[in-house]
């Protein structure tokens, strides 16, 4: 997008639409007798249309994003993708490095306030008024929302200086303001009062205002509001590397082939997600049960998930050529044309043999490169590759071939052998007519935790030399 910067008088009137458009509300309150719910309404309809421009605005932000400390986003490993994707070239670039929070958000409304409000709607007798008025009062709030995106936001290039963590700042606070409401209307029976409505469609256009604008009356509201809230890192530069004058003397493609397979470890960390485990323990009931339409439902969701992950896997990895400039190698994403890492080969930095399992059982190779500088994790990934002694080969890497231990026929046999023994035991348990039912279920959940830790360490020294 390349436009000039909103004068003085455009910003001014960009106020002046959104405080008016979130004052509208005040007309119903005064004048027409709107209860908390009919504002409630209103508002979540606002709110859910909030949500999904600000994913979309997220996905533009230029501006890097600090981790949350105690908190793992969805689809974590694109945090460290550098580079951005052109849909349109009418549009700013998206930042793979955004989807995380933009999910995040996604998942918080469609795993509690969807549920939410579709229980509270079918249990309790809500007396909305449904008018004219609302009808208005809802398409002007969008209105007022989409003119921010198009004038503000694409207008004035604000996503070069924001964050997606700024950004879905608003989705998340209209969300908890909501949710008040929401007891407020649960508490007051049928009116919560002139005052209060009043008083909540005042600051909430407030806050819109600080959100939605640049102007002169929304920088007086975000300085009040900064001023009242704690200090926290919300943005950071987003360093991009430099690539190196040298040409391309050598390059490895990755294959897709190895890629998707490699991803085996992904989907299986997937499925012990307590999301996603209480998903499948839901379709494998439904199915038992005989709730066919459930059980498809279920069954949908769960390979939409896992068909999610695969891709996220693949364009952490899949897209990547490995190229080496005279003395550095450089991890080059030739969809986003930009460089992911380099590495100088001859330096601190460590290459050695991961030992993976999808390696060992598929037959690629993969490498773990520690101690790199100018990254956020000091660790990166090269591979997974079809031919790993070819790659180390073409591109002269100095690796550590004791990182990844031969195989062992011994050591494959005695694990499986011992994880037969300790899964026979509850087996045994349970076919067993000296033992009643109850006490196989007292028994299996005080030594279930011990039996499946002692047979996944079993399992894995198994494939771990496989």
């Amino acid at each position: 997008m390349r436009s000039v910067p909103s004068t003085p008088s455009r910003q001014s009137t960009s106020d002046l639409v959104i405080v008016s458009a979130n004052l509208v509300p005040l007309i119903g309150v005064f004048s027409s007798g709107w209860n908390v719910w009919t504002l409630l309404v209103l508002y979540w309809i606002e709110a859910f249309s909030t949500v999904l421009l600000g994913t979309l605005k997220s996905l533009f932000a230029k501006q890097g994003s600090p981790d949350v400390i105690g908190q793992r986003e969805p689809l974590h490993e694109l945090r460290h993708k550098r580079g951005g994707w052109y849909p349109l070239q009418t549009l700013p670039p998206v930042y793979p490095r955004n989807v995380p929070f933009a999910l995040s958000v996604l998942g918080i409304w469609g795993s509690t306030i969807v549920p939410i409000t579709a229980l509270v709607w079918a249990t309790v007798d809500i007396p909305v008024v449904l008018s004219w008025e609302v009808s208005i009062s809802t398409g002007v709030l969008l209105l007022a929302q989409l003119i921010e995106f198009r004038v503000d936001y694409l207008g004035t290039r604000k996503y070069e200086d924001v964050s997606a963590r700024e950004i879905l700042q608003q989705p998340t606070q209209l969300t908890v303001a909501m949710m008040l409401l929401g007891v407020i209307g649960l508490t007051a029976t049928q009116s919560a009062g002139v005052a209060v409505l009043g008083g909540f469609v005042v600051v909430k256009t407030a806050l819109s205002v600080s959100w939605e604008s640049t102007g002169p009356i929304a920088r007086s509201l975000q300085s009040i509001f900064d001023r009242l809230s704690a200090d926290r890192e919300l943005s950071r530069p987003q360093p991009e590397p430099d690539l190196p004058d040298e040409a391309v003397q050598a390059r490895v493609v990755v294959s897709p082939q190895s890629v998707l397979l490699g991803s085996t470890s992904t989907i299986l960390l997937t499925i012990f997600n307590r999301g996603v485990a209480l998903l499948l323990i839901g379709v494998i009931a439904a199915i038992f049960t005989g709730h066919l339409v459930w059980s498809s439902v279920g069954l949908c969701v769960l390979v939409c998930v896992l068909a999610v992950r695969i891709g996220s896997y693949y364009l952490r990895y899949g897209t990547i050529e490995y190229q080496r400039r005279g003395d550095v190698l450089v991890a080059y994403d030739t969809l986003l044309n930009a460089p992911q890492w380099i590495v100088p080969v001859h330096s601190r930095a460590r290459f050695e043999i991961k030992n993976a399992i999808p390696d060992r059982l598929f037959g690629t190779g993969t490498l773990r490169v520690s101690n790199v500088e100018a990254t956020p994790t000091s660790t990166v990934q090269f591979g997974p590759v079809a031919d790993l002694d070819q790659a180390i080969e073409t591109l002269d890497l100095p690796v550590k071939h004791e990182g990844r231990p031969e195989q062992d026929p011994a050591v494959v046999g005695a694990a499986l052998a011992l994880a037969l023994f300790f899964t026979g035991i509850p087996l045994m348990m349970l076919g067993s007519s000296q033992i009643t039912g109850v006490e196989v279920v007292i028994i299996l959940m005080m030594l279930a935790p011990f039996f499946i830790i002692l047979i996944g360490v079993l399992l894995y020294a198994m494939l771990a030399r496989i």
